[in-house]
Formats: C-alpha cells, structure tokens, sequence
C-alpha cells in the first residue's frame, strides 16, 4: 500500500499482535486523503456479504445525518404556483413545507404534453452562486430542467439550505452545542431530498416507478447520499464527485461521523445494480474515474450479474456539468427509462431561460405565515418520537459512539489492542481474587484490596487540522469510551462469570464509564461520582463531546441502561 493511501476496512488487516504506537495518533484521514477502492476484501466478494455492509453504511449514513429516528413525514402543503409557459415545457414555482414551518423552495418543469404520468427527475444543485438557477457554460440548471422536460420527464429542481428561496437556515451552520443533536446542512438537506421524493411521487403526472435523480458537484453528493437511505429511484446520474481522491469540501457534504471507514466511491456503491452513469472530467478530483473507481465500482454491480448497467463518460475540461455531460446524461436516461431504441437523437437544444425573478418563489413575496425561525428550527430538530425499548435505545448509543464490543483483544504486558484495529491502550495489572475491576482515571490506590485490578490509560488527543476532521475521525471521547468496552473485553475473556466493576475517578471519567457500560453486551457494576454532570448542551460539550449523543438520548437514555449496575 502506498503512502496516503487508507484501507477501506482495517478489522480485514489482522494484526496478530499489540501495534507499538496507537495507528489513531497517525492514521487521520480527512477529504483530501486518497482512499484504496480495490473492493478485493470479503466484505466485497459475495453479494450477501456486500448487502450486509450495506445495512452498516445506510445506518451510519442516517446516523451521522441526524435521521435515526426520522423526523415525521408531516404533509407538505405544497404550493406550486407562477406558472410559466415557454416554448420548451412548463414551469411552475414551489414551495414545500418539509418541517412545519420549514419551507424548501424549487421549479417544476414539465412537458407541455402533460397527458398521463410521466417518469421524473430529482435534480439538486451544486455550489454556483445561483444554485439551481446557475446558467452559464459549465453548469445550466434551466437548460437541464427544460431539456428533460422537453424529452417527456417531470423535473424538479430544489435549493440547497441557504440558496435563494430557501433562506431560513444559512448555508453553512452547525456549532459544537448544535453537532450534539446531529444539527447542520447535511442533515436539513438530506431531509429536504428525501421530501423532495415525497413531493414528487405526489404529482398526478408522474409515475413513481420511473423515477432518476442527477445533480453535479455538491448536488452528485446530494445524489448518491439520497440513494442510500431511500430506495424509491430506480436511475442515478452522479456528476464529477464520486471520487477516491476528494470527498466534498463543504460543511453540507462532511456531517461528523459520515465517513467513518468509508468514502463515496462505497457509498456511491449502494446504488448497485440500479442503472447509474458516472460523468468525470480530467480538470477535478474526478480524473482517476477510468482507472480506479470505475473499475471498483464496477465490481459491486458484477456481485448482481448487471456490469453493464454501470457507465462512465470523461471529459477533457474543468469541474462541470456542461451541456455535453448533459447529452450524456440525457441518453443514459432515455436508455433505460424511455427504453428508447436509439439514444443518440437526445441531444439538448437551446431552450428559453426566464429572468431569475420570474422562477424564484418568493421574489416579491414574503415567507409563509408560520414560517420559523433559525432557533425554532432547531428546537424543532430535536423533539423525536422516543425509542421503543431498552435495545434501541442501546443501538442508538453504540452506533452514535461509533464503538464495538471487541470479538479479540490482544494484549502483552503493556498494551491492550483490538484485532486489526492498529489501537493501543497502555495498562496496570494488579493480580487478585474475586471480582475484578477496571479504573478509568485513577491509580493503584483506587483499585479494590485484594481484588484483580486493570488500570487503563484511555485516549488522550491528536492532531485534528485534517479538512473536514470529524466526517472521518470519531472525537477524542468516543475513542476514550471504546478503549473502556476493549478493556471489559478483555476482563470478561479473562474473567468469565464475573462482573466487571467499572470505577469513573473524576468527573469526565465516571461519564466516560457510565456511556461504556450502557452499550456493553456484558453486566458491569459502575461506580463513580459524575454528580456535576447534569446533561446539559454545555456539559456534554466540556466532559463528552460527542456528535449526536443529545438526540440519541443523551444522558437520560445512559440512566436508563445502567440502572441496574449501579
């Protein structure tokens, strides 16, 4: 393996050994980091295997965005309204309420032949300054809008969070106190994507079984995250971002804790063996398409016996969605959604581009009655339906922490390492009868007279400057409580019919015990004082910073599952 280049799943490389300095000191991917794509470990050779790290990626994927649970699917209220009668299509304005009081904004464009149902497409936008109204050489929202509506599909474009209807959130939000609850543009987007999929399937003229989805740049991120967690488009067009050298550079594409060992080229995977066309460009992070994620990809669709529905086009030209990448897409399209014989007479033509005040929804309007606020949206965000029971409750936890319970642990007379995971966790042994014990944040003097006693020194920091850090690396606390399961582990394998105490000295270590002990498979017996610790948004961000901890229960939900080892 060359340097900079991150294996995909590290549990595959099976150290035999305790490493002898912690890989997570030195192992930091980030956005820029040139991720291997070979798919050649098991977890890619059978389609069973394949479909079960599928299951993993989609809830960490849900995880990270804040939608585990979903917020509820309230109606719509849809308004489509100003509509717009060109030589080319119909365009009508929309406005669509995808939280009360949380409006996304957009265009219809339709065929001006609107008799009967029509397959559809789901087009967001990228990062040009006029979003899904952009019309300029390398990318031409109105162009492809009414291009495919001209070819027979109902499109609909929508806003990114921040870009011209949809302005009750900036583009680029999220504070430390607002990651807690899984608060920030990947999450909203995601969300209004997944609505837009709702709206759309709504519409008299369109049948939802011809369904296609293409959007460039941040709107190929949009694409491929969309295709994951929702499996209702049937036809994907990702355009130059599925990358194994750059995973996005903006905040609405690098949620904490959406790449945890894994990029986009995998995530883009999901979409197997539905027909996708990967649209590159020698001028971007796209240029390695033919030779490295191509072929990967590729891999995963022969898993279902369907290669040939995995097509590629590259141009000689900068970052882009121009019109002949548009062509592209245009004849992919119609190959399998129109069925059509002959592809290649679906090229686009010039179309009537209206003035911006003309498609934007509320050009001199104002916003809707009821319309909330930035602080009310996220008071919103955070009020889910409770978890059914103790063991999703637990779930939810693990899968926030980001943890396991260690199926190995290696050990020798100073460390303490997960099979294959690089991590080193330094330990004190002191030998004993009866139960045995393990301090988090002591010394010697802590321990139980007489009694087995394990001693760990937990994760303590490193560098976090890499782009995009917390997408790809867990914080510093989630490590801590993973070193707290590897040592149970440990102790149970050691000691089998006994429960573990598990002693917290100080405060950041007694709420480092309790989370470990609420997602541990094993009984443990907790002791510690955590009294200044209440579960407050500024507790957690001093003693356990953890994305998403507060909306998967925080504190309350660590209560729960360990009232019986107190």
């Amino acid at each position: 393996m060359t340097s900079g280049v991150l294996l995909l799943l590290p549990l595959l490389m099976q150290a035999q050994s305790v490493p002898p300095t912690d890989s997570r000191l030195t192992s930091l991917p980030n956005t820029d980091t040139h991720f291997s794509v070979a798919f050649d470990a098991p977890a890619y050779q059978t389609r069973e295997a394949w479909e079960k790290r599928k299951v993993q990626l989609r809830r960490q994927i849900l995880t990270a965005a804040g939608l585990d649970p979903m917020p509820a699917r309230t109606p719509l209220h849809p308004q489509i309204f100003g509509r717009i009668k060109t030589k080319d299509c119909i365009i009508e304005k929309v406005l669509i309420e995808t939280m009360p009081g949380y409006y996304l904004g957009g265009n219809l464009y339709r065929p001006l032949d609107g008799a009967g149902k029509h397959p559809a497409v789901l087009n967001p936008h990228g990062h040009w300054t006029y979003g899904r109204l952009e019309n300029q050489p390398l990318y031409a929202g109105p162009q492809l809008g009414a291009n495919l509506a001209r070819q027979g599909y109902v499109v609909f474009a929508w806003d990114m969070v921040g870009y011209n209807d949809t302005v009750q959130t900036p583009h680029s939000f999220g504070t430390p106190a607002e990651q807690l609850w899984s608060f920030g543009p990947v999450a909203l987007q995601l969300w209004n994507a997944i609505r837009a999929v709702d709206f759309i399937t709504s519409l008299d003229d369109v049948d939802p079984a011809r369904l296609a989805m293409t959007g460039a740049s941040g709107g190929a991120t949009q694409t491929f995250l969309l295709a994951a967690v929702d499996d209702r488009v049937q036809t994907f067009a990702p355009v130059n971002m599925v990358s194994a050298i750059m995973q996005g550079g903006d905040v609405c594409e690098n949620a904490p804790g959406l790449r945890y060992a894994t990029n986009n080229v995998e995530i883009a995977a999901m979409i197997a063996p539905k027909p996708m066309i990967l649209v590159a460009a020698t001028g971007d992070w796209t240029r390695n398409t033919a030779t490295e994620e191509f072929p990967a990809l590729r891999k995963i669709y022969a898993l279902y016996g369907k290669p040939e529905n995995l097509e590629m086009v590259m141009l000689d030209a900068p970052h882009n969605y121009n019109k002949e990448n548009r062509e592209a897409v245009y004849r992919f399209f119609a190959k399998h959604i129109l069925h059509a014989a002959d592809a290649k007479p679906y090229a686009e033509k010039n179309a009537e581009v209206r003035n911006l005040q003309d498609m934007l929804a509320l050009f001199g309007r104002t916003p809707p009655a009821g319309a909330l606020t930035y602080d009310q949206i996220f008071e919103q965000w955070k009020h889910r339906a409770p978890r059914d029971s103790p063991a999703q409750e637990k779930d939810a936890l693990l899968r926030t922490l980001g943890a396991e319970w260690p199926e190995r642990v290696l050990n020798d007379d100073k460390a303490l390492s997960r099979a294959g995971q690089g991590d080193r966790v330094p330990y004190t042994f002191i030998d004993g009868k009866g139960a045995p014990a393990l301090i988090v944040g002591g010394s010697p003097k802590d321990a139980p007279a007489g009694r087995p006693a394990l001693l760990i020194e937990v994760f303590k920091t490193r560098d976090q400057s890499g782009k995009h850090f917390s997408a790809f690396n867990h914080s510093d606390d989630q490590l801590r409580v993973q070193d707290i399961l590897t040592a149970l582990a440990w102790l149970h394998q050691k000691y089998p019919t006994a429960p573990v105490e598990l002693i917290g000295v100080g405060t950041a270590p007694a709420v480092w015990a309790e989370f470990a002990a609420a997602v541990a498979p094993v009984p443990v017996r907790l002791k510690g004082d955590r009294s200044a610790f209440r579960g407050t948004d500024e507790d957690f961000l001093k003693y356990f910073n953890v994305p998403g901890i507060q909306l998967a229960g925080g504190l309350a939900a660590a209560d729960r599952l360990t009232a019986a080892s107190r």
